[in-house]
């Protein structure tokens, strides 16, 4: 299982560190919010915990769409294609995408408005957001050098 899950982890381009078996020390947050998603999804999840990595958030978020996505239209998001519509070609509705928000927030420790979920079409639109959004939060959480130091 480990094998299949880092097999389909590479197409989002990351290797997983040492230890990042499916079930070892799993995060109790990720367990639970996510448990309904793929091992992948968790495993990414654990992952981006753990080593804080933004590069583990596309295999998150696209497992936490396809999750919620009809299942006749989940082979879709396999193909990694950004432009795919969330209301048209995934079917998901605006309740199903705050869903998908409540989790993003939980397990990625972020905060999103409603508002900021309006303009969000598709695929792509969510992923920018939300990296752009933990990548912010991690940029206010670094300790800042006292000026004039070098």
């Amino acid at each position: 299982m480990r094998e299949a899950a880092q097999t389909r982890l590479a197409g989002h381009g990351f290797e997983l560190g040492q230890g990042a078996g499916i079930s070892q020390g799993e995060d109790p947050i990720v367990r639970d919010v996510l448990r309904r998603c793929s091992p992948e999804t968790r495993l990414a999840a654990r992952e981006f915990r753990r080593t804080g990595c933004v590069d583990h958030l596309p295999a998150i978020i696209d497992g936490v769409i396809e999750h919620y996505a009809d299942p006749d239209v989940r082979a879709k998001l396999k193909g990694g294609d950004g432009t795919l519509r969330l209301v048209e070609d995934l079917a998901i509705d605006s309740l199903t995408l705050l869903e998908i928000i409540f989790i993003a927030e939980e397990v990625l420790g972020i905060t999103i408005d409603n508002d900021e979920v309006r303009p969000f079409r598709t695929v792509d639109d969510v992923r920018g957001f939300i990296i752009a959004k933990v990548q912010a939060a991690r940029e206010r959480e670094m300790p800042r050098a006292p000026a004039g130091s070098r």
